[in-house]
Order: C-alpha cells, then sequence, then structure tokens
C-alpha cells in the first residue's frame, strides 16, 4: 500500500438524490468540486452518511460509477461494501475495483451477532476477490457489535491493510492502532469522527473519516494540518470549536442537515433518499448560525 494514501481529511461523502428518489449524478459532481476545492485528501462513499445500507445495490454501484466520473483531481476513495450478505459485499467490492477505487470498507456482516471465526471467514472472502486495500469499518451502534482487539490482530495477520473506526472508545482506539501498525507498519488507521481527532493523530492515526467536512472541510482541514505539524497548544480553543460545531449537527438531524447547509453554501446536493425527513430550511439556517458563530471559518 502506499504510504502516501489514506491520510488527511477523508469525507464520508452524503449521496445526492433527486426529489423523484434517483441518485442524482449532477450533485455527485457539484459535492466533489466543492470539497476537492478545500482540500480533503479522500472520500468515503456509501457509508454511514452516505446512506449506503438503505440504498439497493444498483444504487450503490451508481454511486460508485457517478464519483469515479466525477473526479477533478485527485482524491483516495474508499467505497463501503458491507451489507448483510456475503455475496452482496462480494458484488459491490468487485463492481468499487472495476470502477476504479483505491480500496473497499466493510462492515462486518450486520443484524446477526456472528463469531469472530464468521467474521474471519467474510473478510477471507473479500480479500480473495479483489485486489485493492481493504479497510475494516467499525462501528458498533450501527452494526450492533464491536471488534476486538485480538479480532483486529487476527484482520491484520490475514490481510486487512487499514481500519475505520466509529467505535467513540478512544482508549480501545490506541489498543486498535498499536496492535495493527506493530503488526504491519504501513497499516491505515481512520479515526471515524473529528470529535477525537486531536488524541487519535497524537496517538498515530493517519486522518480522520469526518462528518462535518460535508458541509465546513476547510475547517477539519485546518484542524488536521495543525494537529500533523504539531501545533497542538496552538490549535486546541479551534478544536473546542469543531467539537462544538459537532454537537450543533448532532442536536438534529446530521445527516440530512448537510444537504441543507450544502445549499445554503451554495452548492446543489439535492435530497437525501426517501423515507429519510428532509431538514427544514429554517432549522438549517438556525444551525448554519450557530456553527459559524462559533467561529469555525476564522481563519480558514
Amino acid at each position: 500500500m502506499s504510504k502516501v494514501k489514506f491520510t488527511g481529511v477523508i469525507c464520508p461523502m452524503i449521496t445526492p438524490f433527486r426529489f423523484d428518489g434517483s441518485v442524482y449524478r449532477e450533485g455527485i459532481k457539484n459535492l466533489i468540486g466543492f470539497l476537492s476545492e478545500k482540500n480533503v485528501k479522500g472520500l468515503f462513499i456509501c457509508g454511514t452518511f452516505g446512506l449506503g445500507p438503505a440504498l439497493t445495490i444498483e444504487e450503490r454501484k451508481k454511486v460508485v460509477e457517478y464519483v469515479m466520473d466525477s473526479m477533478n483531481k485527485s482524491l483516495d476513495v474508499i467505497a463501503h461494501v458491507g451489507s448483510t450478505s456475503l455475496e452482496y459485499s462480494l458484488e459491490l467490492a468487485k463492481h468499487a475495483e472495476d470502477s476504479g477505487v483505491d480500496a473497499v470498507a466493510s462492515t462486518p456482516p450486520f443484524y446477526y451477532r456472528y463469531d469472530e471465526e464468521s467474521i474471519l471467514t467474510f473478510f477471507q472472502q473479500l480479500i480473495s476477490q479483489v485486489s485493492i486495500p481493504i479497510f475494516i469499518y467499525n462501528i458498533p451502534s450501527r452494526v450492533g457489535y464491536d471488534i476486538s482487539v485480538s479480532l483486529l490482530e487476527k484482520l491484520v495477520e490475514i490481510g486487512i491493510l487499514g481500519m475505520k473506526d466509529s467505535g467513540n472508545d478512544i482508549l480501545k482506539s490506541y489498543e486498535y492502532i498499536y496492535t495493527a501498525k506493530g503488526k504491519n507498519r504501513d497499516f491505515k488507521f481512520l479515526i471515524g469522527t473529528e470529535a477525537l481527532m486531536l488524541p487519535a493523530i497524537i496517538a498515530g492515526a493517519d486522518g480522520c473519516v469526518s462528518g462535518l467536512s460535508n458541509i465546513y472541510p476547510e475547517a477539519v482541514v485546518k484542524l488536521y494540518n495543525c494537529l500533523k505539524d504539531g501545533k497542538v497548544s496552538e490549535i486546541l480553543d479551534f478544536y473546542f470549536k469543531i467539537v462544538r460545531a459537532r454537537k450543533v449537527m448532532e442536536s438534529t438531524q446530521s445527516i440530512q442537515l448537510c444537504y441543507e447547509i450544502l445549499k445554503l453554501r451554495g452548492i446543489d446536493v439535492g435530497y437525501p433518499k426517501p423515507l429519510f425527513k428532509k431538514v427544514s430550511a429554517q432549522a438549517a439556517e438556525e444551525a448554519k448560525k450557530k456553527i459559524e458563530d462559533i467561529g469555525l471559518l476564522e481563519d480558514t
């Protein structure tokens, strides 16, 4: 794996839809253009913010194709292929590789609580079917169970090359980092929230998959760059502004909020997939004002 890949701010890109419920190709292009201009380093597509588990297989394939067709600069693209079905995940992984993505990521299969042997079999099958790097996506709040440190060690041994950790347990993140990198120093560890970026980057995380970067990528990029430059004391106040901004997002429907705030920032990304309730324009305006009043765009 190239040492320069999968570092920095990686945006878990929302998936634009038209009002009629079809994937909005132009909206994807608009969002990628915006994120590229703000210097994000990569995209994590069809994940939680991208509504991946709520999409059909064909919709997920379209998102991958539209993303790869919309690139105006080089970004690392990680496509999430996790599902309740090994066969679906394999189909999505092969399609993603054929479409030119840089890596695929997968949660363990969810709904049922699988044992370690079954999870290892699932990822061994993925590894055997594609030649691009595979990340494990740890998000116990959605999957229903956690990845143990001992299981991660076994996954690295069979060839897993990276991890996106959205477990929100920084002590366990530390264990993941030193265990995985002890097995493979080129292993890429991505913290799954900007709220834990400071301790995670200091501890050796390679990057951050930041939901906030959908709407204020310049702020998250500023934080990352300062942390990588060792300017911890200088950036501490700004880091807490990031944490406060994230809480504003969480006070409403954070994924749906992204569509409306982007619209207010002049970026047309359409709508969330039907069944996901649209955030009102008034609620979005109030949230945007609160975030910007925190000072998130100062000196960015």
